[in-house]
């Protein structure tokens, strides 16, 4: 191992970045203690920001994690520059921002036009764009595939073809969050705050009980952070998805009107923010003393959601962990005191946000109505009256609408 090691050069470990008021608050502590205070004061700035974002709206939101995306992207591309600059790539930097514009441009535009059909279809130039959205980006992509083909430089084919694959790889995540924006917002929020919560609850189990080391590649986690976490974030995503179940802000998807000329979030919340009557099981009934309990459907699949959070999420950090490893960092970046980098924060988000489109679209998510009527209307004459005749015949054929009815 130290073999394969000693070509990658060492990158310095960035500097402590804590606010001097902090230094000076804290200047009595021991490190151990000192670390526990920058992190929870800091952390509980980022989950007040994380809430200002979300009373702002789907929109502002949507800007904001673009942003979080391109600074993580960024700190990754910059460690790259840093250890393999001296073999002077051509077009490394400009490379790897082009086919981060690429795919951003495909997912988002491909999400923008399925759920702001009506708006696209009033601007000429928008319209044009939708139409050839595919090609465009196809065009798009060609493009940087003869530069980066263009840029290949002898003996250095296997660095730049390893490194045009981890560009794709990382680029690849972006349809699973871009999806997330315009469904009903908890079905964005509850799984981001469940890794939030069990990143934070694994600390703090592991901090004040952790005795026990869990992986090599992270030596400060423990199994009974582990452990912790995963109760405590289970508890969580069903208090939390309860709440939000009560707000239609949160439950309903956000649409354009056009009689108003702006978004909104209202409609008659569906069955999976309804209360319903579950019966439990004899061990719990004998445990409780309750036959009946009433949920909302989408607790249920909170369960899974925050499941998944803390007990492969935390691999996600793993991975970054053995990746900070290789190049013999300690973190990303310093942008955030006594946290590194924005990546350092969002390791465990990318593999959750893969998991929810995947869990989503296989378990809750059916065919959307609006969507399909959005299809029809941009068909033909003659072909929306084909389809309006099958389905008139088939109503009919059902029995939910009678013959006289039909002819009329």
């Amino acid at each position: 191992e130290s073999k394969v090691d000693s070509g990658v050069p060492e990158v310095p470990v960035p500097p402590d970045d804590t606010p001097e008021v902090l230094n000076k608050a804290l200047s009595g502590l021991s490190s151990r203690w000192k670390n526990w205070w920058v992190r929870g004061i800091l952390t509980l700035a980022m989950i007040s920001f994380f809430f200002f974002i979300i009373y702002l709206g789907p929109m502002v939101l949507m800007m904001i994690v673009l942003c979080v995306q391109i600074k993580c992207f960024h700190e990754i591309i910059t460690i790259g520059y840093n250890v393999y600059h001296s073999y002077d790539l051509p077009w490394f930097r400009t490379l790897s921002w082009y086919f981060l514009l690429c795919v951003n441009y495909f997912f988002y535009g491909e999400t923008v036009t399925d759920y702001f059909f009506t708006l696209v279809q009033r601007e000429e130039p928008l319209r044009i764009l939708s139409k050839y959205h595919r090609f465009i980006s196809f065009a798009l992509y060609l493009t940087g595939f003869c530069m980066f083909v263009l840029s290949l430089v002898k003996k250095h084919y296997r660095l730049q073809f390893y490194m045009v694959t981890r560009l794709v790889l990382l680029c690849g995540d972006s349809d699973d969050r871009v999806q997330g924006f315009f469904s009903p917002l908890n079905r964005f929020i509850v799984p981001i705050s469940c890794v939030i919560c069990n990143d934070i609850m694994a600390y703090m189990f592991g901090f004040f009980f952790g005795r026990t080391p869990l992986i090599k590649l992270s030596p400060k986690k423990t199994w009974e952070g582990f452990i912790g976490g995963l109760f405590a974030t289970i508890v969580f995503g069903i208090m939390l998805s309860y709440v939000m179940a009560g707000y239609r802000y949160f439950v309903c998807p956000v649409e354009f009107n056009n009689d108003s000329n702006r978004f909104q979030v209202d409609c008659e919340p569906s069955e999976l923010f309804q209360l319903q009557e579950y019966s439990l099981p004899g061990v719990l009934e004998s445990v409780t003393g309750w036959t009946t309990v009433h949920l909302y459907p989408f607790q249920i699949h909170s369960i899974a959601l925050s499941s998944f959070a803390s007990i492969v999420g935390p691999f996600g950090g793993f991975f970054a962990s053995g990746f900070k490893r290789a190049f013999k960092i300690k973190d990303f970046a310093n942008t955030i005191p006594g946290h590194g980098g924005i990546m350092d924060r969002f390791d465990c988000q990318y593999i959750m946000a893969t998991f929810v489109n995947v869990y989503i679209a296989s378990f809750i998510r059916g065919p959307n109505p609006s969507k399909v009527v959005q299809q029809l209307l941009a068909l033909r004459s003659d072909q929306q009256l084909y389809i309006f005749n099958s389905l008139k015949a088939h109503l009919t054929e059902k029995g939910l609408l009678r013959a006289a009815e039909a002819a009329a």
